[in-house]
């Protein structure tokens, strides 16, 4: 491999005399160029990396960048039945954990016990969820944001593509929730709805907002492990690891807290249509910049940017 100049432009130059682009930009990287020799050096027929093995990180941020623009250039209506579904499947995660907050509560359970039951259910409707395609907020914040970092989309499309997709999810909670309290006599689960409201609205905006951050971080760090692994098993133990350390930590997420922010909203004159509001915007906000700062940015930097090849002196 060598290097060849034109017009101040040089390029790296692969051993059959094809380029592969200019060094310095980012879309060149070192596994660029090993995948560029082993598309050229293997049998198309013959699988080079086989989904058993770990994906090179630059290979998950391709997968995640073309996954990404196939969500961004989806219709309008694919997005919102999409999204709509998603908020009302997130709703069953609200259920699981109020039944088991209403048994610890009747059982006068320590506050740890508590925690640590209701974080094994939480992840119940995220798994569901997730694995059914449907589309929801957190998972996009990071891996929409990824084509637009690499200028192979615009922010235009990724502000429509939440927009759409935050107002069905929050639309979806709410239908799931109203359905969920006509079978409130069933499922008995009101006083943990309650008192999950409590938890919702209960603590200072800057508290909520970084516990958000969190939640979001959290989010979107499993959108990127389901990606960096092909197989449905591990994708499906990554949804339930992240989501699992949001319900121990109480962390707050923006939809499925939408799911238990309605129900206790309709359950009981506890809760306002103003308190929902807010948590709701605050949720959304932090479940956003966790996402897309602390995952998709840094992400992004330390695989693309810092991994560019730069043209070197010794280069011939």
């Amino acid at each position: 491999m060598g290097e060849e100049t034109n017009d101040d432009h040089p390029r790296i130059v692969l051993p059959d005399g094809t380029s592969a682009g200019t060094p310095g930009d980012a879309n060149v990287t070192e596994r660029k160029i090993e995948r560029n020799l082993e598309d050229r050096e293997y049998v198309p027929v013959i699988i080079k990396r086989t989904d058993e093995t770990r994906r090179h990180p630059d290979d998950t941020l391709e997968a995640a960048i073309e996954e990404g623009l196939e969500q961004l250039n989806r219709s309008l209506l694919s997005l919102a039945l999409s999204s709509l579904a998603a908020g009302l499947i997130v709703g069953f995660s609200a259920m699981a954990v109020a039944v088991v907050q209403t048994a610890m509560l009747e059982s006068q359970a320590s506050s740890l016990a508590t925690r640590l039951a209701t974080a094994v259910v939480y992840p119940l409707g995220f798994v569901i969820c997730v694995m059914s395609g449907a589309q929801l907020f957190t998972e996009h914040t990071a891996t929409a944001l990824y084509p637009v970092l690499d200028r192979q989309s615009t922010l235009t499309k990724l502000l429509r593509l939440w927009s759409i997709i935050v107002v069905g999810n929050v639309c979806g909670a709410a239908i799931g929730a109203w359905l969920h309290t006509f079978a409130i006599d069933v499922v008995a689960a009101r006083p943990g709805y309650i008192a999950i409201g409590h938890h919702l609205v209960d603590f200072a905006n800057s508290s909520l907002f970084v516990s958000a951050i969190l939640a979001g971080w959290l989010m979107a760090l499993g959108a990127w492990l389901t990606v960096s692994s092909p197989r449905l098993g591990p994708q499906t133990m990554f949804i339930y690891v992240v989501t699992f350390l949001i319900g121990i930590g109480g962390l707050h997420h923006s939809i499925a807290g939408s799911a238990e922010m309605f129900s206790a909203l309709f359950l009981s004159s506890d809760f306002t249509t103003s308190q929902a509001a807010r948590f709701i915007g605050v949720a959304l906000m932090g479940n956003l910049v966790g996402g897309s700062c602390f995952v998709a940015l840094l992400n992004y930097a330390h695989i693309r940017r810092t991994r560019s090849v730069e043209r070197t002196d010794s280069a011939s």
